[in-house]
């Protein structure tokens, strides 16, 4: 099969990551995507995340009933530090007839020089799902002397302009203010139950 690899801390899930999953389904004509939730991501080490138990009810809610999505446990059970890495190497153990296309934006693209070891990251991917939004300009010229081999193993995938975040969807709870339709009704209504984003930490990246 060719699997699809879509990370996140997804705190909380959203419309919008519903939307470039399917994107990347469909482009890059994959039989699953993986949903992999990171516990701790080292970018985020010392800043308030959500409970990983209530990210992954959430996103199991998200993607319920829908059979392109199948919520992956890979990094969910095993001690961090969580670098994207080691999860492909145990995805590889776990799926050794398949192949694995990392999804990721262009903003990460350009980034993963400064990875935890990119080029055996980028060998143990068969390909590389790029997001780019209408009218971007991804420029692979400095990744390809810094990476080498990295123009082999992207596929762009054209996804729509969408202005919505985590981020943006915390801090309108935060604020009371209304953000029941950027998300899945099932992921309002448990932020809702459960009184998630009503400090002062929704508010910190």
């Amino acid at each position: 099969m060719r699997l699809g690899i879509f990370g996140g801390t997804f705190d909380p899930p959203h419309v919008g990551h519903l939307i470039l999953a399917m994107e990347a389904y469909d482009q890059l004509q994959l039989d699953k995507v993986l949903w992999i939730i990171a516990p701790n991501p080292p970018h985020k080490l010392g800043k308030p995340i959500t409970p990983i138990d209530q990210r992954i009810a959430m996103v199991k809610t998200a993607i319920d009933g829908d059979a392109m999505f199948v919520l992956s446990r890979i990094d969910i059970d095993r001690p961090g530090p969580h670098y994207v890495l080691d999860t492909m190497l145990l995805l590889h153990a776990n799926y050794p007839a398949d192949s694995l296309v990392f999804i990721m934006g262009g903003d990460s693209l350009h980034d993963l020089p400064n990875w935890h070891e990119p080029q055996k990251f980028i060998d143990q991917c068969s390909s590389i799902g790029v997001m780019r939004r209408p009218g971007e300009e991804i420029d692979l010229t400095l990744l390809k002397t810094q990476l080498p081999g990295i123009e082999k193993k992207v596929e762009f995938i054209d996804a729509p302009l969408l202005e919505i975040s985590s981020n943006k969807i915390r801090a309108l709870a935060y604020q009371k203010k209304p953000f029941r339709y950027y998300l899945p009704a099932g992921v309002y209504d448990q932020i809702v139950e459960l009184g998630l984003y009503n400090t002062e930490d929704a508010l910190k990246e």
